[in-house]
């Protein structure tokens, strides 16, 4: 049995144990998506479902059932085919998932229509994600129908239907040394695709060739796709927080903002750069520039065990609102500007988020209404910006069209923090020397 599976059996523990008494949880798989005609989406399976099972096919269901003395554990999923897989590839089937996965028992997804009700049957509650996916709520609910039918003959059917998203999403927040290897190898391959496209940009490109890099960085190192849709923005086009076109041209005087970030082993990275299309920042965009880059550092820094989530936040609110008054470009006391949140006009997220198998990660950040408590083994994004809306008629014409972000996978360790996202230029002083000494 491999470490991932062990980790991924001891998950499965983890999660029992916090469920209710004489429950049953349900989890399906995601559903294969199409495109457009008979074209399908490359399939991408469900992080929950990835994270209790390893499994990478569509077409199955999980179902945990603490105190089940037959086997705790069931899986359903696509039986051998041979004629089948010879179109569409190999799949694992239930006898092979049994000693692959380490589930105790494995079925035909064909089955579960005849074996679930049976499982849920005689259980009080059922755990699953209520109100996500239309068509499996349905199918639970016919499931509990069919043990209903039977209710005159002694069948038992559930008087409680609970969310099992707080009970798994509270395990994924924390990450374990396995998770952290996946996400710092994420970081050292999309580190690769920044580098590229900073390596290689110059006026007269446009942003998909910059785009194209990063994707050929992200496939020759092992990942197969990116975590997100990746940003590659110039010039104004960097005042849009998530634009996605990456279809105008990058020119002279231009700041490019990439914010891209591959997938592997199903985590996420999440890194952006900006960086100026010549190779040299004009006055303005160093000044603002370095606003952020102090913000940033600020924020990591109040990355710590025991801090509250919003304290890198403020860190970088106070940095930025204080760099914005130097520059005159927010006029007032930086304590009473922080409080009316004159900062908004030009800094208008927060400076992170949870990062993890997915890219926005699960877990909450409050609990009861305040801010919760870091703990070693949660990893955070942090990325303060400032952007500059060329239609910004309050700003003199040279400070408009100004977007910089810049963004760091920073893990909560037991002294502290650690960024993940190393080896990429960051100050003024490394982005214009990588660039100068760059071979186009």
């Amino acid at each position: 049995m491999s470490s991932q599976i062990r980790e991924m059996k001891t998950r499965r523990k983890e999660l029992m144990a916090q469920m209710e008494p004489n429950s049953i949880a349900l989890l399906a798989a995601a559903p294969v998506k199409m495109r457009n005609a008979d074209a399908e989406y490359p399939y991408r399976q469900s992080s929950d479902f990835y994270y209790l099972t390893g499994f990478a096919e569509a077409d199955a269901l999980l179902a945990l059932i603490p105190g089940r003395k037959q086997g705790e554990v069931v899986l359903f999923c696509t039986e051998k085919n041979p004629e089948k897989e010879l179109w569409h590839g190999r799949v694992m089937g239930p006898d092979a998932a049994i000693d692959e996965l380490a589930v105790d028992d494995a079925y035909p997804i064909g089955d579960v229509d005849e074996i679930l009700p049976g499982l849920i049957e005689g259980r009080d509650r059922v755990y699953y994600a209520m109100g996500k996916d239309d068509q499996f709520d349905d199918r639970v609910m016919n499931w509990v129908k069919v043990i209903r039918s039977k209710s005159k003959m002694g069948a038992h059917p559930p008087g409680e239907f609970m969310m099992l998203d707080h009970l798994l999403h509270e395990l994924r927040l924390i990450k374990s040394s396995g998770e952290i290897k996946l996400m710092t190898q994420a970081a050292k391959i999309s580190a690769e695709g920044h580098k590229r496209a900073m390596a290689v940009c110059q006026p007269g490109m446009h942003e998909y060739e910059l785009e194209a890099e990063l994707l050929h960085a992200f496939t020759r190192n092992g990942s197969r796709s990116p975590a997100y849709s990746s940003i590659v923005a110039a010039g104004d086009n960097a005042c849009i927080l998530h634009y996605t076109e990456n279809t105008s041209e990058v020119k002279e005087g231009d700041l490019v903002l990439i914010d891209a970030g591959c997938e592997f082993g199903h985590y996420a990275s999440d890194i952006t750069r900006t960086f100026p299309a010549s190779g040299k920042f004009s006055p303005e965009q160093k000044a603002i520039y370095e606003i952020v880059l102090k913000a940033q550092e600020a924020a990591i820094k109040a990355v710590e065990p025991g801090a509250n989530w919003d304290a890198p936040h403020k860190a970088s609110v106070k940095v930025i609102t204080q760099g914005l008054v130097k520059l005159g470009l927010l006029k007032g006391k930086p304590a009473e500007l922080i409080k009316k949140q004159a900062y908004r006009d030009f800094y208008m997220h927060r400076v992170g988020h949870w990062l993890g198998i997915d890219v926005h990660d699960v877990g909450d950040y409050k609990i009861d209404e305040k801010w919760r408590l870091l703990e070693p083994g949660m990893v955070t994004t942090i990325e303060p910006g400032i952007y500059i809306s060329p239609d910004n008629t309050k700003v003199a014409k040279k400070w408009r069209g100004i977007g910089v972000r810049i963004e760091d996978d920073v893990l909560v360790t037991r002294k502290g923090h650690k960024i993940l996202s190393t080896g990429i230029p960051k100050t003024v002083a490394e982005i214009e020397t990588f660039m100068a000494k760059a071979v186009h």
